[in-house]
């Protein structure tokens, strides 16, 4: 199961209401990041990290940001990267990043709203993260006996073969999948609605004819015996009538791929890897596979032109290799009569929201 953090306290700082001390300051500043709409996963982030710092700073007997320069800072930059988690293991680059630039924000927040006479961590040199390729990636035969392991005779089989087969087709995120509605997929069109995902952006994107078949059997035979008559809409429900939660449909996912057997591990982000790795194996331009993915830009200077939906879902369904007509029958057993360069940036960008989501 996914670790949850701990809610952050402050042992170490001797006067924690004072009005002008990191406390103080750090609330006022999350209340600026919520009364300027930035996510609730944004915000929990942040105070975890910032309380980190604090704690830091307090056992140095620093208890204002007056007081922090920019050596100071640089020190706690060195302390994160000899610093050894319980398990005995250093902090990975990336998470050192995600701490740095948490204060580096923050101080950039001070600054500007006069608290602080100059921002000391303007010139703070983040570490360099590291290019990573992701770990597993499924191959076409392989996908499949994934998508093959539930049992179609119960109804939550049929569910959750559903939701590997859309997964599969469409590369959504994990909360993506369990924010869908039901008016958010149009199987005529072969197109699926995602709302509000990461950074809430929204983004139409193709889904195969292959998992809308599997989709609207779902609907037909499942859907209305879980209900419990007052659901909100959601798309995929749980044996109780309820929306999934994100550790369920994690281990849920991983189950059925530990049960394949393939000496391979994974979840929900391994599915997204694997359609990126196809898609563009068979020829998918770098652009169309960016955006079914929903990645505004690949890295912080290349911004990607817009491709159209009638574009997209023609590219999904030559390049995709769970394509499939909607004259195809489908055999609800579990068999379907189908037989079923790379992109270092955009796979480093993947793997990248994996060790975000853990």
């Amino acid at each position: 199961m996914p670790r949850k953090r701990p809610p952050p306290s402050f042992p170490d700082v001797p006067n924690i209401a004072d009005p002008q001390g990191f406390v103080s300051f750090m609330e006022r500043y999350l209340e600026w990041m919520a009364v300027r709409n930035y996510s609730p996963r944004t915000i929990t982030a942040r105070r975890f990290y910032l309380a980190h710092f604090i704690n830091w700073s307090a056992q140095r007997s620093l208890l204002r940001p007056p007081e922090i320069t920019k050596p100071i800072l640089e020190r706690y930059q060195r302390f994160l990267y000899h610093y050894r988690q319980p398990n005995g293991k250093p902090l990975s680059f990336r998470s050192q990043h995600n701490y740095l630039v948490s204060v580096r924000a923050w101080f950039k927040w001070l600054s500007r709203q006069n608290h602080i006479l100059y921002n000391p961590a303007s010139e703070i040199e983040l570490p360099k993260l590291e290019t990573r390729l992701p770990k597993a990636i499924l191959s076409q035969t392989e996908a499949e006996q994934v998508l093959n392991q539930p049992e179609l005779k119960k109804p939550i089989g049929l569910r959750d073969r559903a939701m590997l087969e859309t997964f599969y087709s469409t590369g959504i995120r994990r909360l993506e999948m369990i924010h869908l509605a039901l008016e958010d997929l149009d199987g005529e069109r072969g197109t699926l609605m995602v709302r509000q995902g990461k950074g809430r952006k929204d983004r139409m994107i193709p889904i195969g004819a292959r998992a809308v078949a599997w989709i609207e059997k779902y609907l037909a035979d499942v859907r209305p015996h879980l209900c419990c008559g007052h659901e909100d809409g959601r798309l995929f429900l749980s044996h109780l009538g309820e929306p999934l939660t994100p550790n369920r449909l994690t281990q849920l996912v991983r189950s059925y791929v530990d049960k394949a057997e393939l000496g391979k591990t994974g979840s929900c982000h391994l599915f997204r890897h694997t359609m990126a790795t196809l898609m563009h194996e068979n020829g998918a331009d770098i652009r169309h596979i960016q955006a079914m993915l929903g990645h505004v830009s690949l890295d912080t200077t290349q911004i990607y032109t817009q491709v159209s939906i009638k574009k997209l879902k023609q590219i999904h369904t030559l390049t995709h290799p769970a394509r499939s007509e909607r004259s195809l029958s489908v055999d609800w057993d579990g068999q379907t009569e189908e037989t079923p360069a790379t992109a270092d940036e955009l796979f480093a960008t993947l793997a990248a929201e994996q060790l975000d989501e853990q």
